[in-house]
């Protein structure tokens, strides 16, 4: 993939011209021996790793930093790191008056904690890819957990992307399953894309609407392969996920990455730290949770017109998102209050657009098409059954949509789908 032509600036049919700030991407085997050369203008740098991600290049690249390193965040906890205000705080205590670049080593959580720290520190940050794992690493979002909330901040992108194939091809697989399940989640967050579009006039770009599936297109099929750690495979993977995230810089979100599959996704993960039960890792969640939402879909497509249902009340919809959300719950009823969606009748909109509305629903693969995509690399459907159970994932399908501010298959299934 050619990414130095992928961060020019493009001027583009849909009137915006689309650029991306990232200097440098390099995915490669032994892309680590490019470090070097890359921080030479820089004098005082911070590294940040957590100990797993430490363990496995560590050293590699901070010998490539050399004495331009002044120190060293290691996270040493045993489970998931969560990317909170403590978490935030660590790597702020070790902020120095003259850092020039901070340079993070892992995946998700740790490029979230870096683009989030070095964004409010007005610094650049560099992200060192320790596994194939999701498709942030180009992205200007910083997704945190903040006062129980999962909330993606509008940050900045980092200033170079190093990827060495060497290392990713060796991620646990369950990250280069996660990386896959992002990609193929995709599906359903350009559906969503063009729902909007249809529903609310949302802007759209076919420009990235079209970069996202191309780099849909070029993953879907690679599941025995990613399993065989096929380094040429693994490569087209991390290829594609920082090709994602630049199509989110692109248009200054995530609105070409991220749907009703990421609400579902972050559902789980937010009720289950509130609860202290496990959740899957954040993309193989995303596309278990498409599944879900094209079984949605389907459901849709079977009406021949639109028919409304039930409504909540006010003291109803508190009620019921405060025995879902615990302490969580203020946070989200605050954002649905200022977006003031449930006040808002779209039936008129529904019954006027439902043919093409439902043209728009029949573009996905089938539910049945997304479980054998999951079976070419080892998932199975039954183990997310399994781990959240039918009332959990049956209130992600009618509230995940309410931990967000954008407009998915979630809010059309609710209005013309929810009984209490």
């Amino acid at each position: 993939m050619n990414f130095t032509e992928m961060l020019k600036p493009i001027k583009c049919s849909c009137g915006q011209t689309h650029s991306c700030d990232i200097k440098h991407v390099i995915v490669e085997e032994n892309a680590i021996s490019k470090i070097s050369a890359l921080v030479a203008d820089y004098k005082n740098i911070l590294l940040v790793a957590d100990k797993n991600t430490y363990g496995v290049c560590g050293e590699a690249v901070k010998a490539q930093l050399g004495d331009r390193c002044y120190d060293t965040v290691v996270f040493m906890c045993d489970g998931y790191l969560v990317p909170n205000e403590e978490s935030v705080a660590e790597v702020q205590k070790h902020l120095a008056a003259n850092t020039d670049l901070i340079v993070g080593i892992g995946s998700g959580v740790i490029q979230d904690l870096c683009k989030y720290v070095s964004f409010e520190a007005k610094l650049p940050y560099y992200i060192v890819a320790t596994a194939p794992s999701m498709d942030g690493y180009a992205s200007k979002g910083a997704a945190m957990i903040m006062g129980n909330m999962k909330v993606t901040y509008n940050a900045h992108v980092p200033a170079a992307i190093i990827g060495d194939t060497n290392i990713l091809k060796d991620a646990p697989m369950d990250l280069i399953k996660s990386g896959y399940g992002d990609i193929l989640g995709k599906y359903s967050c350009l559906n969503d894309w063009k729902l909007a579009h249809v529903v609310n006039d949302e802007y759209i770009c076919d420009y990235v609407y079209d970069l996202t599936f191309e780099m849909l297109t070029k993953t879907q099929d690679l599941g025995p392969a990613l399993l065989a750690r096929d380094p040429e495979a693994i490569k087209t993977l991390m290829e594609a996920l920082v090709g994602v995230g630049i199509a989110m810089a692109y248009v200054g979100n995530s609105r070409p990455a991220s749907g009703s599959e990421h609400h579902l996704s972050h559902f789980f993960e937010v009720t289950g730290l509130l609860e202290d039960k496990p959740y899957f890792l954040h993309g193989i969640d995303v596309v278990y949770s498409a599944v879900y939402t094209e079984l949605l879909r389907e459901e849709l497509l079977k009406l021949d017109s639109p028919t409304e249902g039930d409504k909540l009340t006010d003291d109803e919809y508190a009620e019921k998102i405060k025995a879902i959300y615990s302490e969580a719950a203020d946070g989200v009823i605050a954002l649905q209050r200022k977006l003031g969606w449930y006040n808002i009748d779209k039936m008129p909109v529904y019954r006027e657009k439902w043919a093409e509305i439902k043209k728009v629903l029949a573009e996905v693969p089938s539910s049945e098409r997304l479980i054998e995509y999951l079976k070419s690399i080892d998932l199975d459907i039954n183990e997310f059954k399994a781990q959240y159970g039918e009332e959990k994932i049956n209130n992600s399908l009618f509230f995940a949509k309410d931990l967000k501010d954008r407009y998915s298959v979630l809010w059309l299934y609710f209005a013309l789908k929810y009984t209490k």
